[in-house]
């Protein structure tokens, strides 16, 4: 409250206690200008008191934290799955039916192993009845030959015998190949994934009959969009994630087209992956491309980061214990990414600052923790 007042009603009661008191009244007028004197001093010093504790309540509550020099990456954040190089269809050479399966899923394989077998028992017929013709036929020449040797009979018969025993040689051969043909087998070495034929089914050259995935070459697959076909290279760094698995590595990119695709306009890009029994073909990965890295970097979250007129600032506090004042900083700024914002200047390491509490705060305010 004023001190003024006071005064007036306190001269007042002073001058009319004067004519009753004892003495000469210029000498009552000093004595009660003296105490008056001394009630403002009084005034005074309960002011000062009330306005330092309306201060002291005015003092805002903030939160501070040093910053620090840090690595600071920026990313490009890309959709991918997992795919097997090695993911194959497996089926037939020849129509025929199924007669057995010789495996079951989850079995692994070798490159040429059988997986099922089709009917072949025409084809076996054919063979054991031209295996009869090849011995007769050789049993023929063998003979024709000796006879050759003695200079009986002609070249012409001769020949012929031979011709005859080579040419039913290579209609085996032939049908060698058939009967191969019949079994189902495996390109690749890998795991059986899944069991399509049944017993039975009719197969025929493309249609799956099973799926065989060597999982031990595994590959990550992304598209990127074109805008960012200059910022991204073959062996950048790239963080990968798998959210269903809750695992995370980080390795380079394999490969970097140089085309953009004119259809969907973007980039493939593929990071090679080591094998794991975590992961599994066709499974969801979140890439995060480096297309810029800065070390010793001031970094501050970028909820701290107010404007004036367009520019940007950060409020640091100064001072230690109980006498602590916000200051004001400009600063320029660099990239951001997600909640974190690259400080080019206006910062050093060691400063102090409000990460909480900084609304409404002005240059030199009192502030505590």
């Amino acid at each position: 409250m004023n001190s003024k007042y006071f005064i007036l009603p306190l001269v007042t009661l002073v001058l009319a206690a004067c004519g009753g008191g004892e003495g000469k009244p210029e000498e009552q007028i000093q004595k009660k200008k003296q105490e008056i004197a001394k009630l403002q001093q009084e005034i005074k010093e309960l002011e000062k008191k009330t306005s330092g504790s309306d201060t002291a309540v005015k003092m805002k509550t903030v939160t501070i934290a040093a910053v620090e020099d840090t690595l600071f990456e920026h990313y490009i954040d890309v959709q991918g799955a997992v795919d097997a190089r090695e993911n194959v269809d497996v089926s037939p050479q020849v129509p025929g039916v199924i007669r057995s399966i010789l495996v079951r899923e989850g079995q692994a394989v070798s490159r040429g192993q059988a997986l099922a077998q089709l009917d072949d028992v025409v084809i076996r017929a054919g063979i054991a009845e031209l295996q009869t013709q090849i011995d007769l036929a050789k049993t023929l020449f063998e003979r024709q030959a000796n006879l050759w040797k003695q200079k009986i009979g002609s070249e012409v018969q001769y020949l012929n015998a031979k011709t005859n025993v080579e040419g039913l040689e290579r209609k085996m051969a032939t049908m060698k190949e058939q009967l191969a043909q019949t079994r189902i087998v495996s390109p690749i070495n890998g795991t059986v994934d899944a069991v399509i034929a049944k017993l039975g089914d009719a197969a025929s050259p493309g249609m799956a009959a099973f799926r065989v995935v060597n999982s031990s070459n595994l590959r990550v697959l992304a598209n990127v969009a074109e805008s960012f076909a200059g910022k991204i290279k073959t062996g950048d760094d790239v963080i990968i994630n798998f959210p269903d698995i809750n695992k995370q590595i980080r390795t380079k990119i394999g490969f970097a087209a140089k085309v953009i695709d004119p259809v969907s306009r973007t980039i493939k890009v593929e990071v090679p992956l080591k094998g794991s029994a975590e992961i599994r073909p066709n499974m969801t990965a979140q890439l995060r491309i480096v297309d810029y890295r800065a070390k010793d970097a001031i970094v501050v979250p970028v909820r701290v980061i107010q404007y004036s007129l367009g520019k940007p600032y950060v409020i640091t506090v100064k001072g230690s214990g109980n006498k602590l004042q916000a200051v004001r900083k400009d600063v320029e700024l660099g990239r951001t990414y997600n909640d974190q914002a690259e400080i080019k200047s206006g910062l050093e390491a060691g400063d102090r600052i409000i990460t909480a509490g900084f609304q409404g705060l002005n240059d030199n305010d009192l502030v505590k923790l």
